[in-house]
């Protein structure tokens, strides 16, 4: 689900080098945590929200057929 997830959000930003996804189990929830540059967070937000949202929609498909719960979260990398 990683792998899916990472191609999904390389192929929107404009600087794929610097997505990095982790991921967390926790009590049977898999949290994916995704960081992107700032200049490339409106683009996976998307417009009120419609891109992200679509993400986590098609996340859903593998989640359900492996039985088990996922979130996926944004996160803006720190200023330097």
């Amino acid at each position: 689900m990683k792998d899916t997830l990472s191609y999904i959000i390389s192929s929107i930003v404009e600087h794929p080098d610097e997505v990095k996804i982790e991921e967390e189990d926790q009590d049977g929830v898999t949290n994916f945590i995704v960081t992107v540059a700032k200049e490339d967070m409106g683009r996976v937000i998307g417009k009120s929200g419609k891109v992200i949202r679509a993400i986590r929609n098609v996340m859903k498909i593998p989640a359900i057929k492996n039985n088990t719960r996922i979130f996926v979260t944004l996160s803006e990398q720190p200023q330097e």
